[in-house]
């Protein structure tokens, strides 16, 4: 069962029930596996209790470099730099949604590279700068298609180029 119910077509964060995912952390905050780990750290960004997602996603980020596989080591980056991009250190988060982006590409790892290419685009949609997150959305759309997605994720990221798209169209470009 997804928490997501949907995305809301302005910020382009997660729509979820906030009374379900207290439930979930509740049931999994004993759990010490890495996927429980990282499933609380998102559990709390999207609860907006990120002073305590912080450490946790840097603790999943140094449990999945040390136990975990590759491919787990990048989700947990991806993961500890939305919460940086949720507090605003957009700079920081955009280079770590890069370097992930290009390491997962890399490797021929579409799924893991679209889902760090998606990212990249709402942390620079969230700084202002829609036409890189037009861009990055556009990549993790041709990796999605590439990978064989489900519908659903595809259409996540039209939502979110069409998104980019109608804010770059309304605000002004700083000059």
């Amino acid at each position: 069962m997804s928490l997501i119910q949907g995305y809301d077509p302005d910020t382009l964060r997660e729509l979820v029930d906030q009374r379900e995912c207290e439930l979930r952390l509740d049931e999994i905050e004993a759990q010490r596996s890495l996927p429980a780990l990282m499933e609380r750290v998102w559990l709390l960004k999207v609860l907006d209790r990120l002073d305590d997602a912080l450490p946790l996603s840097e603790e999943a980020v140094r449990q999945a470099r040390m136990a975990g596989t590759r491919k787990d080591l990048l989700r947990a980056r991806v993961l500890h730099a939305t919460i940086m991009q949720y507090l605003g250190k957009y700079a920081a988060a955009e280079q770590e949604l890069r370097h992930v982006a290009s390491e997962a590409e890399g490797q021929g790892w579409a799924q893991v590279a679209a889902f760090a290419h998606q990212h990249h685009g709402k942390n620079a949609y969230d700084a202002g700068d829609y036409e890189q997150a037009r861009e990055s959305f556009k990549r993790s759309l041709f990796l999605r298609r590439e990978s064989g997605a489900e519908d659903r994720d595809l259409e996540t990221a039209l939502l979110a180029i069409e998104a980019a798209e109608r804010r770059s169209s309304v605000e002004p470009v700083a000059i």
